[in-house]
């Protein structure tokens, strides 16, 4: 397409919408992440000689549009909804701006970005409201789609309510509360398992976590018991204890009325193993006396809505609004605003999606701000903790109905262009 658009001369601006045109399934918000990422890479667009001298091997384009090719650089305006911020179907979560080459050159790459990471944030506050307080870990690097897609859960799930991750690599990066426990083969490799737990809670005497199931569940609370007390007289405390399996509820019950038997009420119970939202409500309903929960692969892939809809289309060009008619895929003209209303306690009322130079009512606020401005930076990048929280802060504002892991209605939205 633009060796096309190069071939025509055209290098007038084009307005390019990204939106999410359906919710996935049982969704009734979707929350913006990976924001980011797309401001880097805009930042630092460019074809250098060894991707110039490919696109020449393939035999596809001219030598005039590679020369052009190599120049390029993304110089044109991105306005977003800030991360950790809710959005809904339909609305524009980013418009980038640019002449059209560049716009088009970008598509991939925001997409690719903006839908996994989004998807990631709204499935990590989906655990946490199903949580309902209790601590959540993230778990899930061992089976998200590859490393990258590791660092990326690690840090939706943290802007959208966790409290740690086990990517250590994450915890550096992003500055994330890092947590750890040990795994079956670590008892698995020592004569017994009450060996394993003493030489592990040696070596993290006010850290160890105490996984509880290797061989039977019961009898290892029992042994975390004496390691309890063993850590007592050295003037320590055992963290806590882990199941990975079974019935969680009644193993809870169970584990709890034996530590409490022995006066540790202050160790807590950590449970993981193929936990998501619909688990943890379920646990939570039934009453299973669970502190924290260790939530990996089915949040890490958004295993119940791996994907969503969104698009990046044409508004428009040359100075004319451009919308796509497809049925079921209608596009609307324009560059937009969305106006955001709150009631009068602060609740989220309602959104009106409107153009770019409206004027939204008297009490709302427009969502979208300008990041890029030809082609530079200008807002800098909060830190995690502050995306954190301004998602919690506009979550709970959101009414209950509407974050219903099963079915919510749909948030309201009063106009559109």
């Amino acid at each position: 397409m633009a060796q096309a658009y190069f071939a025509q001369e055209m290098f007038q601006p084009a307005t390019f919408s990204l939106t999410v045109r359906s919710y996935p399934p049982n969704r009734g918000y979707l929350v913006s992440a990976g924001l980011d990422d797309v401001l880097d890479y805009l930042s630092h667009l460019q074809f250098d000689s060894d991707a110039i001298q490919f696109l020449s091997s393939t035999g596809m384009f001219k030598d005039d549009f590679l020369e052009y090719l190599g120049g390029v650089r993304f110089t044109g305006s991105l306005r977003a909804i800030p991360e950790g911020r809710l959005f809904f179907a339909d609305e524009p979560l980013l418009e980038i701006t640019a002449p059209i080459i560049e716009a088009q050159l970008v598509e991939t790459y925001v997409i690719n970005q903006m839908n996994l990471q989004t998807a990631l944030a709204t499935k990590a506050s989906r655990c946490v409201w199903a949580a309902q307080g209790r601590g959540i870990a993230d778990f899930a690097s061992r089976r998200t789609h590859g490393s990258d897609a590791a660092m990326k859960m690690a840090r939706a799930s943290y802007m959208a309510g966790f409290g740690s991750t086990s990517n250590v690599l994450a915890a550096s990066h992003y500055g994330i509360p890092p947590a750890g426990t040990m795994a079956h083969s670590f008892i698995s490799s020592f004569p017994s398992e009450l060996d394993a737990f003493r030489a592990y809670s040696q070596s993290f005497p006010d850290r160890t976590i105490l996984l509880l199931d290797t061989y039977d569940t019961l009898a290892g609370a029992w042994n975390a018991v004496e390691i309890a007390k063993e850590l007592e007289v050295a003037g320590h405390r055992l963290a806590g204890v882990r199941l990975d399996s079974g019935d969680y509820t009644k193993l809870s019950l169970q584990v709890r009325h034996v530590l409490d038997d022995h006066d540790l009420g202050y160790v807590r119970i950590l449970a993981s193993g193929g936990l998501d939202e619909y688990e943890l409500e379920t646990l939570v309903e039934a009453g299973a006396p669970i502190d924290l929960f260790g939530v990996g692969t089915k949040a890490g892939v958004s295993a119940d809505a791996p994907w969503s809809d969104m698009v990046y289309k044409v508004a428009w060009f040359d100075d004319r609004p451009v919308m796509k008619l497809s049925e079921g895929k209608m596009s609307l003209p324009g560059a937009k605003q969305i106006f955001r209303r709150t009631n009068g306690e602060g609740t989220l009322a309602g959104d009106i999606i409107g153009l770019q130079e409206e004027t939204g009512p008297v009490d709302s606020k427009p969502l979208l701000e300008e990041f890029m401005t030809r082609g530079e930076r200008n807002i800098p990048t909060p830190p995690l903790v502050e995306l954190r929280d301004r998602f919690r802060d506009e979550f709970a504002n959101l009414e209950t109905r509407f974050k219903d892991l099963r079915r919510p209605p749909q948030f309201s939205r009063l106009g559109q262009p």
